[in-house]
């Protein structure tokens, strides 16, 4: 497979700007699947890419164990390799569903250990470059954020150039 699911939490008010954003970098990525979080907060990923029903029920329990998120999305930041992104205020909910995720799927490390024990939530925006940096995409965003939301949808996305799509999405709470 040269796809990847991902645990996700879709984020509707910046859908268009990310749709538009993935569009201008990669059509392929762009999904005609109307459920499908362009814009979205990682929760884990990359996930196991052929769950079974006892994988998808345990989701399912994480996700109705999980209250709906309330973030404000307006701070901008890069992370070392270029990716730029919004850092969800407060992020304390989403650090702990990760966790929780985690704890239930020990197979799926966040990043695959990538990035160790400290998997900060963001939504990416935008990759730095020698025409994009954070006062660029601070400048492009200025009539979208900040945007007040709450995170009430856990999907289970793949992605893969031509067919990103929802696998299955959960409720929170």
């Amino acid at each position: 497979m040269t796809g990847h699911s991902v645990l996700q939490l879709p984020v509707a008010p910046l859908e268009a700007w990310v749709r538009a954003r993935t569009a201008h970098y990669d059509a392929g990525f762009v999904s005609t699947d109307a459920r499908f979080g362009h814009a979205h907060i990682t929760a884990l990923g990359p996930f196991d890419p052929a769950p079974s029903a006892d994988v998808l029920a345990r989701v399912a329990d994480v996700a109705a164990a999980t209250a709906p998120i309330a973030v404000r999305l307006a701070a901008l930041a890069q992370f070392p390799n270029g990716i730029i992104h919004v850092v969800p205020d407060p992020d304390r909910a989403l650090r702990e569903l990760t966790g929780r995720l985690v704890a239930a799927f020990p197979g799926w490390p966040p990043y695959g250990g990538e990035f160790g024990d400290d998997v900060q939530p963001h939504l990416t925006v935008d990759a730095a470059s020698a025409e994009v940096d954070l006062a660029s995409t601070a400048s492009l965003l200025r009539d979208v954020l900040p945007v007040d939301v709450v995170l009430d949808r856990l999907q289970l996305a793949w992605w893969e150039s031509g067919d990103c799509h929802v696998r299955d999405e959960w409720r929170l709470g």
